[in-house]
């Protein structure tokens, strides 16, 4: 199976001196996402969790919702033409009675740790119709200051980060803040996919009392897996898109972005945000 991280020679320039030295850099390696055998999905990611990451996708796909749904994840045997097994080809075997999607040219997707939408026919073909709204009861109220302390406590837990500086990272929280799952990946989407995947084969879904924390930006795709997985609050460090702030407020979903300090935006779902009554509002 492919490491996590990888050494590479290299030329270092530092105020004028020049010294070579070996850097540790994060791994990147094609996974393609197989259901019942045949091909649906390739994404570039960082090797480890490769089932979570399947069957998050599966979810953010609208394919399944649930564990029982999924009756295997394995790795493919013989993945190359000499019979060697790459571990970059994972087969998913939907359960007896569950529906196979149609697996058309049109539907599969290649993603790149850059874009987890490349190849979609069209915007509406990732308008799934999520199996669990967003819904929260009670609903998920949190401070902004417990907000404003989420972003130090996911980068404490990025192992891999400060390795190699180069990862992205995706974390739960409960409402009072306690980190409860965080995923490094290449790709923020693959680090979200792997915390709904893993949620999934534990029987958690939908994650209705859970705040999403991701870093870099909030885009459309991962305003699309929270409301898949029934997460009520995505905060994202970077900005936003204007398709991600729609799609929040038509579902329902809070969003936050430029989640820096004690400073940040609401962008949709302002009745969680619990502020105080003296707080002037402009």
């Amino acid at each position: 199976m492919g490491r996590v991280t990888e050494r590479r020679r290299t030329l270092r320039i530092r105020d004028g001196a020049v010294t070579t030295r070996p850097d540790t850099l994060v791994a990147e390696e094609p996974l393609e996402i197989r259901l019942n055998g045949r091909p649906l999905a390739i994404t570039m990611r960082t090797p480890g969790d490769d089932f979570a990451l399947a069957a998050g996708f599966l979810v953010s796909e609208g394919v399944i919702g649930e564990g029982s749904e999924v009756q295997s994840i394995v790795y493919c045997a013989g993945a190359t033409a000499e019979g060697v097994n790459t571990y970059n080809v994972v087969d998913v075997k939907l359960a007896p009675g569950v529906a196979v999607p149609d697996i058309t040219l049109e539907r599969n997707v290649y993603t790149t740790s850059s874009c987890g939408l490349c190849g979609k026919a069209s915007l509406d073909a990732v308008r799934t119709t999520t199996r669990h709204p967003v819904a929260d009861t009670p609903p998920v109220r949190v401070t902004p200051a417990l907000l404003a302390a989420l972003p130090d406590r996911l980068r404490d837990a990025q192992r891999v980060f400060d390795r190699t500086g180069g990862l992205h990272a995706a974390a739960l929280f409960s409402p009072e803040g306690e980190l409860l799952d965080v995923r490094e990946d290449v790709g923020r989407h693959n680090a979200v996919d792997k915390l709904v995947g893993r949620a999934l084969t534990d029987d958690r879904l939908p994650l209705s009392q859970v705040i999403l924390l991701v870093s870099g930006r909030a885009s459309f795709e991962l305003v699309q897996k929270a409301v898949m997985a029934g997460i009520p609050m995505l905060a994202a460090v970077s900005a936003p898109s204007s398709l991600a702030v729609d799609l929040a407020a038509e579902s329902g979903l809070t969003l936050v972005g430029f989640l820096r300090g004690q400073s940040m935006n609401v962008y949709a779902g302002d009745h969680r945000i619990a502020l105080d009554a003296a707080v002037g509002q402009s």
